[in-house]
């Protein structure tokens, strides 16, 4: 029976290709941007009301903040990590994320900070801000 040898491209060639792959099918090949924490909100309007629908998921609602100044809408949330790593394990794999987002947006109109109103259920923010009484204006007849 004849003998059956292995042969490599070369010592360093096998080097590179063998560290490549090892662990190829636990870490996956990271794409520039993805893991980053986003907000993606959707805002629209009536003749009376701004509303503004901003997906935050994994926040808790004390973690959520929103100033409203003029016709300016900043919101703010922050996903913290909480560890529950055992003795004994490591991590092999993580996609989920941690930290802060933002997003600031300016509305056409001045918004009435007094009755504005928040939600947050099942992972979407809610804003229902109504549009501040426009100041009324008269033109007066020269007698």
């Amino acid at each position: 029976m004849a003998n059956i040898q292995r042969y490599g491209y070369g010592g360093m060639l096998d080097d590179v290709f063998g560290d490549l792959m090892k662990g190829f099918w636990v870490k996956p090949v990271a794409i520039q941007g993805d893991g980053e924490l986003k907000m993606k909100v959707d805002v629209a309007e009536d003749d009376k009301t701004y509303t503004i629908h901003a997906d935050i998921p994994g926040v808790k609602k004390d973690d959520i903040q929103v100033d409203v100044e003029g016709g300016q809408v900043s919101i703010r949330a922050e996903v913290k990590r909480e560890s529950e790593k055992k003795d004994g394990e490591k991590v092999l794999h993580s996609e989920r994320y941690y930290g802060m987002v933002s997003r600031s947006m300016s509305l056409p109109a001045e918004v009435d900070t007094q009755n504005a109103k928040a939600e947050y259920k099942d992972g979407v923010l809610s804003l229902t801000l109504p549009k501040k009484a426009a100041k009324s204006s008269r033109r007066v007849a020269v007698a």
